[in-house]
């Protein structure tokens, strides 16, 4: 069994009346807009263009008259921390002979230049990134591998 659906209006519906606007947008000989009311003849304008008009008529404020927001309060910059590989390229930098990446954590620490945040092997992760840098840029790289496990500066 289906159900019947009909369209009923609710009372209130059939009550309620719809309002129309009582002023009209008008174009002048010279290309302004006016807002013209229908009963009185009572006009407001003139408008740039039909937009501005339609925007008075419906209450709008002018793109004039809008309020600002507030400017963002502007953060200091934060001073950035030194990588570990670039901890390494200076301690290397001040060394006279090549260091192994354990001897350059250990440098780095006691100049407070880096310290680990926390992981078990720094020393391996510092060897992997002065491979990988070396790798990568070749001959443009701030490290030179010198011995087995030991780096110089360029």
């Amino acid at each position: 069994m289906s159900k019947k659906t009909t369209n009923k209006t609710s009372p209130a519906a059939k009550t309620a009346k719809v309002t129309k606007p009582t002023v009209q947008v008008k174009k002048d000989a010279k290309g302004r807009f006016w807002l013209v009311a229908k009963e009185g003849g009572d006009e407001r304008g003139p408008f740039a263009t039909k937009k501005e008009a339609l925007d008075a008529q419906a209450g709008a404020a002018a793109p004039e008259a809008k309020a600002t927001k507030p400017a963002k309060k502007e953060k200091a910059p934060k001073e950035k921390k030194v990588s570990a590989i670039d901890a390494a390229a200076q301690v290397l930098a001040s060394a006279k002979a090549p260091m192994n990446a354990k001897e350059m954590i250990e440098v780095m620490a006691a100049k407070a230049l880096w310290t680990s945040p926390g992981g078990k092997t720094p020393h391996a992760t510092l060897y992997s990134a002065i491979i990988r840098e070396i790798a990568l840029k070749g001959k443009e790289s701030r490290f030179v591998k010198q011995e087995r496990g030991k780096f110089a500066a360029k």
